[in-house]
């Protein structure tokens, strides 16, 4: 979990001495990474939380989250149990609630509560995710959970949450990859009114839609993780939804962007048609021989476009890892694509369907062209994802030495507490 970017905090009714032990046991707590763990914030007690905690009357803690000055003591003190604090001891069930309000209004953290007693119930309604252990757990915590672990383990959290990225992830390369092809099928038309031939007509734009994307897209579904996905910071559903800026910025900008030069150059290698795009009379009248180049312009718009998606529903099953070391995994996903590429073939090549839908017969040479822009966006797109490994790799250490800076400083910053002996006062 630390690994995944998440913070596991332990909170219990046990002796702060005995918590302190488990947790540096089971790695909740760790000298090397942790740098409260020779401060006044090693262990948290209820007492603590009563003495220096509790807002004031007629407020909330959601009151002092929003207006620190109205409570300063209170607000620095769970500010720093937000940031340094990995155990809480002795505490009561109204301070479990408090602590799971805390590090949503002041630390803004999604928040996972486990919990198996009654006693527990309270802090599990409040949490943003509810866990209630299945096995001991009882009625009332399994009632007010959101998940019930039916063993009982906390590496069950973990698988969940690997499943969780991974189906959003999955979606979004699905959402990715329908998008690309978008700005391809959009140019033509605005082209048209500058006065170039058409190159992409309606019914190839949902020949391609219906017949061909909407099947690889339901693939991504059998897309199996990455093996950094649980190496990454985690998503804020709040504040980063699935389709984004940097979606928005692939999808038109780079991968359509991509495709449509690709489908161009293709277009306008066809004989006679850089001799349509000059003529200048309004309207446009094509001879019999005029109009069977321009098929066949079409044709190899379409097949380029084709070649094009398949270019990108390769290079978007992956978003960090090379895919000379992921490779293609997905069966299904190689399936559909095989389905999509012969179905595209059949419309060029069979007769029957040469007319509903405007092609005409590529020869072997127009294929092999049209077939460009698939190698050109998987080699384009492993150059790119190589130096964003490096700019991450460079990032990396370089929050490890700010990390290992800040913890040299930490210490002398935090607030001095009275001490406790680990009781609840009354």
């Amino acid at each position: 979990m630390r690994s995944a970017g998440c913070m596991t905090v332990m909170v219990t009714g046990d002796h702060p001495n005995t918590a302190q032990a488990i947790a540096k046991r089971i790695g909740i707590i760790r000298d090397d990474l942790d740098s409260e763990s020779d401060g006044p914030f090693r262990a948290v007690t209820g007492a603590m939380i009563e003495s220096n905690g509790s807002p004031p009357p007629n407020l909330t803690l959601e009151d002092v989250a929003s207006r620190p000055s109205v409570a300063p003591e209170c607000a620095d003190f769970w500010k720093s149990c937000v940031t340094h604090a990995r155990v809480y001891a002795r505490v009561s069930p109204l301070n479990k609630q408090g602590i799971v309000q805390a590090y949503k209004l002041f630390a803004g953290h999604i928040v996972a509560m486990t919990g198996d007693g009654v006693n527990d119930a309270p802090a599990l309604k409040e949490a943003d995710v509810g866990i209630s252990m299945g096995i001991r757990g009882t009625e009332v915590a399994k009632e007010a959970a959101d998940v019930v672990l039916l063993d009982d383990d906390l590496r069950s959290v973990a698988a969940g949450m690997e499943q969780g990225r991974l189906c959003a992830e999955n979606l979004r390369k699905s959402i990715l990859y329908t998008m690309c092809s978008k700005v391809p099928q959009a140019l033509p038309t605005f082209f048209q009114l500058a006065g170039v031939p058409i190159a992409l007509t309606t019914v190839q734009v949902l020949l391609i839609d219906i017949g061909t994307d909407i099947w690889t897209a339901i693939a991504y579904a059998a897309q199996p993780p990455e093996s950094s996905l649980m190496e990454r910071e985690p998503r804020h559903p709040r504040k980063d939804s699935i389709v984004n800026k940097g979606m928005l910025l692939y999808s038109f900008a780079y991968i359509g962007v991509l495709q449509s030069i690709f489908c161009w150059l293709a277009f306008f290698n066809m004989p006679g048609m850089i001799a349509l795009a000059s003529k200048t009379q309004v309207p446009v009248v094509y001879t019999h021989e005029e109009k069977v180049s321009l098929q066949a312009g079409t044709t190899m718009y379409y097949w380029a476009l084709v070649c094009g998606q398949v270019g990108a529903a390769y290079v978007a099953t992956t978003t960090h890892s090379s895919l000379a070391r992921y490779g293609i995994p997905n069966h299904v996903l190689n399936c559909f694509i095989v389905l999509e590429i012969g179905c595209s073939l059949m419309a060029i090549y069979i007769p029957e369907l040469q007319r509903p839908f405007g092609l005409q017969a590529l020869n072997q040479e127009q294929l092999l062209i049209g077939a460009t822009p698939l190698f050109a966006i998987v080699l384009i797109d492993e150059v790119r994802k190589f130096f964003v490994r490096q700019r991450e790799a460079s990032l990396a250490s370089l929050a490890k030495a700010m990390k290992r800076n800040s913890r040299r400083l930490s210490k002398s910053s935090l607030p001095s507490l009275p001490k406790h002996d680990g009781q609840l006062q009354p």
